[in-house]
């Protein structure tokens, strides 16, 4: 085995050009494959805490309307609903929303009060002042609402970004109004965005005691709670036992799905897609192994008939091709794995993301491109071993 050994890194070295041009192509085949797997990997980590942050860790609280005859009516939402809910550990924001039965009345500004067709037949809604932190609420212009607002039934409305818009109202620094039918309330601040609940978009938003005073509100709808991550499920589970620990079952509670599921569903997919893309890559550098040791066969055919003819066997032969077939695929799985990991971290700060690769993956890829060079040198050296000494000592 050492002398097959010796005589097959003499034979790759021997030809450092051929060496390096026939490398390269295992190199970009496992640096393709490392690196898009790390980057799907790394991107799917992305998505999912992406997806943690606006869509996992919301919990909604509601009455449940499904009543049957052995169960007692739907229980009343509280309120201070939010408050009990904020007490558990894992909430980090917590409140109340609803929708605020205006009749007929149509919602104009100042600027239409002369033409009753200019009225909008905008979506009107309350919330207590922890809402908008639950939803993730980011304004455009001007302030939200808070808990003195509520208390004591101001008249003052946020509008959300395309309630807004459809109104012609655009900043706040004037202290704009708005009617609701014939009532005036002075809008404190618009919206720009909202992860939790995306109706508030298009809707005016008035404090609960405002809603309560001036249109009879007798209870929330839901409660929208922001957990912290990982604490949706646990949330879930005690919410309706806080606000109700007589009969939390009338309660209705919509939930994420467990966050272990997502993340692997998602990363799954994006695997699967990358690794296709790295197994083309490699597929194209296997068959530039088996190219170049094809024709390094051709090439060293006088060297094969006098092996053959100083008592080489056939074997000895195809061993040895496949040595240095192997060296090759090594070599190139080794710089690849290095390329690859370098790409995933690059790409990685550049995006400012945090890398993710898979360690069976970075330590294994050189061992791939051993396997790889195998496969592509069986067929070489078969070849090679099937040289008969006489016909390549005539052809040398």
């Amino acid at each position: 085995m050492r002398d097959v050994l010796d005589e097959a890194l003499a034979g790759v070295a021997a030809r450092p050009t051929r060496l390096v041009l026939t490398t390269l192509g295992t190199v970009l085949g496992v640096a393709a494959l490392v690196g898009t797997v790390g980057l799907g990997q790394t991107a799917g980590g992305q998505i999912t805490q992406k997806f943690d942050l606006a869509v996992a860790t919301r919990v909604v609280v509601s009455p449940d309307d499904k009543g049957g005859d052995d169960k007692e009516a739907a229980t009343v939402l509280p309120w201070d609903a939010a408050d009990r809910i904020a007490r558990l550990n894992g909430v980090e924001a917590a409140g109340t929303v609803s929708a605020v039965d205006v009749g007929s009345d149509l919602v104009q500004s100042v600027a239409g009060l002369g033409d009753q067709s200019e009225g909008q037949a905008l979506k009107v809604m309350a919330g207590s002042a922890g809402l908008w932190d639950a939803v993730r609420a980011t304004l455009a212009t001007g302030r939200f609402f808070d808990a003195g607002h509520d208390q004591r039934g101001d008249k003052v409305v946020v509008l959300g970004k395309h309630a807004a818009e459809r109104l012609g109202i655009n900043r706040v620094d004037g202290q704009p109004a708005v009617f609701i039918g014939d009532q005036p309330y002075t809008v404190i601040g618009i919206l720009d965005s909202v992860a939790g609940r995306a109706e508030l978009n298009d809707a005016v938003i008035m404090p609960n005691g405002t809603a309560r005073t001036g249109y009879g509100l007798e209870s929330p709808d839901a409660v929208e709670i922001r957990t912290a991550v990982g604490a949706a499920q646990l949330i879930a589970k005690q919410a309706p036992i806080a606000i109700d620990p007589n009969n939390p079952s009338t309660l209705r509670v919509d939930a994420p799905p467990k966050q272990g599921a997502v993340r692997e569903g998602v990363q799954a997919d994006l695997n699967a897609l990358f690794l296709l893309l790295g197994a083309v890559a490699l597929l194209v550098g296997g068959l530039g192994i088996a190219n170049v040791t094809l024709l390094s066969v051709l090439e060293r055919v006088g060297e094969i008939g006098l092996r053959r003819a100083l008592g080489a066997a056939r074997r000895h032969i195809a061993l040895q091709f496949l040595v240095e077939s192997v060296i090759v695929g090594f070599l190139g799985g080794l710089l690849g794995t290095a390329v690859g990991v370098i790409l995933t971290v690059g790409v990685s700060f550049v995006r400012d993301w945090t890398p993710i690769l898979d360690n069976r993956l970075a330590f294994g890829s050189p061992l791939l491109g051993a396997v790889i060079g195998l496969i592509a040198g069986t067929y070489p050296a078969w070849k090679a071993s099937a040289i008969q000494p006489i016909t390549a000592l005539r052809g040398a």
